[in-house]
């Protein structure tokens, strides 16, 4: 799914399915491809299903795909990594060398969901700016700070090419067949798929955080936007309150009457939900995990941790080594 193509048709695109891969994101992907054949009336992109044996996978939503065949070939304009959970688990030395091997033939590789987490992994995202699910993407910043990241729906480029998983699969198709093959047929596809616009890269991935919230109050907007943002280094409410140009006390009746909770609980929810990612998505340390949430001392994270879970972060650990 690279941004331009000039070679024969049918385009090749392979699609690489890792354990526990995310079924929607590769179905939004490929469905859209299989349409523009049809309404066009020629083959206009084919695509090969890969996983690392050649064996039959099973995707997050516990449904198994035959596959075509295992890693191995070159042949192919793109490759998209379609992961889910955990997805740097599967990155092996004989996965890594493909990977490589298919970068130097000049494939363009990509990430559905979490695949950006391999292709990281593997060195291969280097001066290249990448976009994943917004709710993994704070995990990944934190494990390759050194990578530029975006939150957008997708990324399109030359040699790399990534999306935040579920429908935003489907409007990097739309958007590829697009500058491919002209707007009409991508908007014929798009109606095919009953889905209401072309929407750009530039579209956010998250509903606004008013209608997240279910207020339009701006002074709350504003205080959680805040929250949203200094999860690593807690604001004091007071220097909220300031910014928001509200008395704390008017904070606190705000986030009460129109949120259920006080802001504190409000703003320790969302640096325990982080932590929480971060403990189950990544190999950080505990202390790591705690200090990047906002925590000054692991015995301070720990506590708050176990109030709010109802179990230590160290068992959230285990938990989810053993998954």
């Amino acid at each position: 799914m690279r941004l331009h193509y000039s070679g024969p048709l049918p385009e090749r695109i392979g699609f690489l399915l890792l354990p526990r891969f995310s079924m929607m994101a590769f179905f939004s992907a490929v469905e859209p491809l299989r349409i523009a054949n049809r309404i066009s009336g020629k083959a206009l992109f084919e695509w090969r299903l890969i996983s690392l044996d050649g064996e039959p996978v099973t995707a997050s939503n516990e449904m198994t795909l035959v596959v075509d065949q295992p890693i191995g070939s070159v042949e192919m304009a793109s490759l998209a990594l379609c992961s889910g959970f955990e997805p740097e688990r599967h990155l092996d030395r004989a996965l890594m060398g493909w990977l490589h091997r298919l970068d130097q033939a000049g494939c363009a590789l990509g990430g559905l969901d979490t695949g950006g987490f391999l292709l990281a992994a593997a060195g291969l995202l280097e001066g290249e700016r990448v976009t994943l699910h917004w709710e993994s993407l704070p995990v990944f910043r934190e494990r390759f700070p050194w990578l530029e990241t975006s939150d957008e729906l997708f990324e399109l480029g030359e040699r790399r090419f990534s999306c935040a998983g579920g429908a935003a699969a489907m409007d990097m198709a739309l958007e590829m067949i697009a500058r491919r093959h002209g707007a009409t047929l991508a908007v014929a596809v798009s109606e095919q798929l009953i889905h209401e616009r072309l929407r750009s890269h530039h579209d956010q991935q998250r509903m606004s955080l008013a209608r997240r919230l279910g207020s339009h109050n701006r002074r709350l907007v504003e205080a959680v936007a805040l929250m949203e943002r200094y999860l690593e280094e807690p604001l004091a409410l007071a220097e909220i309150a300031r910014q928001c140009d509200v008395s704390p006390r008017q904070l606190q009746r705000l986030f009460e009457h129109q949120l259920g909770a006080t802001p504190r609980q409000w703003y320790l929810n969302l640096r325990l939900e982080r932590a929480e990612r971060l403990l189950t998505e990544t190999g950080m340390s505990i202390l790591a995990v705690g200090v990047a949430c906002g925590f000054g001392s692991s015995s301070s994270f720990a506590r708050a941790f176990k109030i709010r879970f109802g179990y230590s972060p160290t068992a959230a650990r285990r938990q989810a080594q053993r998954r």
